[in-house]
């Protein structure tokens, strides 16, 4: 949101032998939001911290040149809908399209009827559609937002006068580009809406919401009959449906005033007549910039939002990462003792299993109105468009569309209090940094002083070899590690949220003597290996199935058949010099550009992944680890070889050198004395990705050549 709102300069300018020259803004950038700049018309996408690292080393980065589909809007936004409801959709419609290492293009007359933040929003969520960028060509509403956020006009002009001198420029005149596919989508078909139980593209009609979570629920609870139980200490009881959290949370949306604002509104509106959010609920905003509490408190809404428990917990990363926090005791004992199947509703762009909450199993991504509206209604079986929230001081009931701002007052607030000078001030000492960031003490060194008994950052063990592998060899003898379903998310491998006490990184922070109130998360950890190599795998909700009946990061370790957990299993595999592979289904990695799925993989000693599509970042940054990645073909999958974990793997066809997407065997050797091979795709798809490998990864790559020059 800090580069939508003050450091993309759309266009920059450099000085050449006393020539001013001008050129495209681009970026690369490590986090999953990166894309939400190409918004403002900046062509940038996200990438591996493995591979940014390597970028600081002096390594260029490489990749296949993208096909660029076309997305054609047309019409204009129903009243009342907001810029969620269509980022949603257009998820939706993407991932049924297949846009999985493409570029997707936005164009057509619907342009004219998007403000730039409605825009943002949409590109934002490339990662959650599977493309490698969401872009918008440079327009009217981009000026106008550049000028808004209070850019410097003379760069404002130039950036016009340049888009318009290159072909940039995109207004009613301007003629449709030619795109390698296109899909097409009227505004006005556009219907409120959320999305989940787990997945951002599985979304759901406002209007179905309820009946989708009641007719789902056997299979979101792991039983038929609902129920409800009583909360020590409370005067109510806790149902299954039950709303825990109710977060305003991530760049997604916060970086649109009018969400924010809607969501303002909409908690005035049912301060002033009354209304509470329901006691279980745990409520937070935590925007992507502080010039949203600038203007939500200059238009007075924050105090409704803080009456309504919407108080500022922070700028950043809070509960769409598993950065909520603890419920109370006796709710985290009642949903454990009865396995409650309770629910989060939030603003952010991600809702996978396991990420948001340990204690929720059902997850839904809406707009930050809607979000204050089930915190109000407090259960996913109410039906926001028939059922009252609650009833006002008077007793009367309270429908979500009493309470529903108009476009025009959203607008009008907007327009009444937002100011290019808040932009200004906010940012005009954005680089000073508070008195606690400039208090911090450090120590002037040209390399990092690694404390032996600190739990949080430890000298990590890529580089203990040479890495060099001296050349393509076949994987031989190799053992599967875990057998997972389709939409393995990076999430699911490596896990940023909540360490459990019982888990293998926990009994790691209790022997070293860190309480369980002080275990902070997988995030928060992730400079210590220790800790992340015995997350990864661990997301409480999946599921391998070696370890059939199991949920979270167990595996069947062979041939001895034991159950245990997977790092154990990992840990005598590798004392016994075994290698290891990981078989998967479709959409394996997708979500955040986490590292750690791909360095816990190789910590465990997994050589090869073998799975029927990738993610493109998870792929990418295998490879950058020295895992190699194999796609199936030809039809097969796991379930149509019939896997089950008890076979023994080889791959073929590396000895004789690797050439990039080249076809190699994969031997699978059972358990009855029989063999079958089928063929699978090499996914290192460029030649400089093969140099990585063969060195053992990219890092180790750098270096060497560091070491040589």
């Amino acid at each position: 949101q800090v580069n939508l709102e003050y450091l993309a300069q759309v266009v920059w300018t450099a000085d050449d032998d006393g020539t001013t020259v001008a050129y495209p803004d681009t970026l690369v950038g490590t986090d999953s939001h990166t894309t939400m700049i190409n918004g403002l018309s900046v062509l940038g996408w996200g990438v591996g911290g493995i591979e940014a690292e390597a970028v600081m080393l002096g390594q260029p980065i490489s990749m296949l040149i993208p096909e660029v589909i076309g997305f054609r809007l047309s019409g204009r936004m129903k009243e009342g809908n907001t810029a969620t409801d269509l980022v949603l959709t257009v998820v939706e419609m993407l991932r049924e399209k297949g846009v999985v290492g493409k570029f997707v293009e936005f164009y057509g007359p619907g342009l004219d009827h998007l403000s730039l933040a409605d825009q943002a929003t949409i590109a934002n969520m490339a990662p959650e559609y599977g493309a490698t960028c969401g872009f918008f060509p440079v327009d009217s509403a981009t000026i106008d937002y550049l000028t808004f956020t209070g850019r410097d006009p003379e760069r404002v002009k130039l950036i016009e006068a340049y888009a318009k001198a290159q072909g940039l420029w995109r207004d009613a005149s301007t003629p449709d580009p030619v795109f390698t596919d296109t899909l097409e989508l009227d505004l006005g078909d556009v219907e409120a809406s959320i999305a989940g139980p787990k997945r951002p593209q599985d979304r759901i009609a406002l209007s179905a919401a309820a009946s989708a979570f009641t007719s789902n629920f056997a299979t979101i609870a792991g039983r038929a009959e609902a129920k409800k139980v009583p909360v020590a200490g409370a005067d109510y009881e806790l149902e299954d449906g039950a709303v825990m959290l109710a977060a305003i949370t991530s760049c997604t949306n916060t970086s649109n005033p009018a969400v924010m604002v809607a969501a303002g509104l909409v908690a005035r509106n049912a301060h002033q007549r009354g209304l509470t959010t329901k006691p279980w609920v745990k409520t937070s905003l935590a925007p992507g910039s502080q010039v949203v509490t600038d203007y939500l408190e200059a238009c007075g809404l924050q105090e409704h939002l803080d009456a309504m428990g919407y108080n500022l917990v922070g700028y950043g990363c809070t509960s769409c990462i598993g950065n909520s926090g603890l419920l109370s005791d006796a709710l985290i004992d009642a949903i454990e003792e009865n396995d409650m199947a309770v629910t989060a509703v939030l603003s952010g762009n991600r809702n996978f299993e396991g990420r948001v909450s340990p204690w929720t199993k059902a997850n839904y991504l809406a707009s930050p109105p809607l979000v204050v509206a089930y915190a109000l209604a407090g259960n996913m079986t109410v039906d926001l468009l028939n059922d009252p929230l609650g009833e006002d001081t008077d007793g009367e009931p309270v429908y979500l569309r009493d309470i529903w701002p108009t476009s025009k007052e959203v607008q009008d607030i907007i327009g009444s209090v937002l100011t290019p000078e808040m932009f200004r001030a906010r940012y005009g000492n954005v680089l000073d940094g508070d008195a606690n960031w400039r208090g911090i003490r450090t120590t002037e060194s040209e390399t990092f002083d690694w404390s032996p008994g600190s739990t949080y950052v430890q000298h990590p063990p890529f580089f203990e070899d040479s890495g060099d592998k001296g050349g393509a060899a076949d994987i031989t003898g190799a053992r599967p590690l875990a057998i997972l379903g389709a939409s393995i998310t990076t999430d699911h491998i490596s896990p940023a949220g909540n360490i459990k006490k019982e888990s293998p990184a926990g009994e790691y922070l209790l022997e070293h003597q860190v309480r369980p109130n002080e275990f902070n998360s997988y995030g928060a950890r992730r400079g210590n290996h220790e800790v992340m190599m015995r997350g990864t795998f661990a997301n409480i909700r999946i599921r391998n199935e070696m370890a059939p009946d199991t949920e979270g990061g167990w595996t069947t370790h062979q041939p001895d058949g034991a159950v245990m957990s997977i790092y154990d299993a990992a840990m005598k595999y590798i004392e016994a010099d075994v290698p290891l592979i990981v078989v998967g289904g479709s959409e394996y990695g997708t979500g955040s550009s986490r590292d750690w799925a791909a360095k816990g993989t190789r910590l465990l000693g997994v050589k090869a992944v073998v799975v029927e599509s990738f993610e493109r970042i998870h792929r990418s940054n295998l490879v950058g680890m020295g895992v190699l990645p194999l796609q199936f073909k030809d039809g097969a999958t796991r379930q149509t070889l019939k896997l089950d974990g008890s076979e023994i793997y080889d791959v073929v066809g590396l000895d004789g050198g690797i050439t990039p997407r080249m076809d190699l065997t994969l031997r699978i050797n059972r358990k009855d004395g029989s063999t079958d091979e089928t063929t699978v795709l090499c996914r290192i798809d460029t030649v400089d990705e093969v140099d990585y490998y063969l060195a053992g990864g990219i890092l180790h790559y750098v270096l060497r050549n560091l070491k040589a020059a």
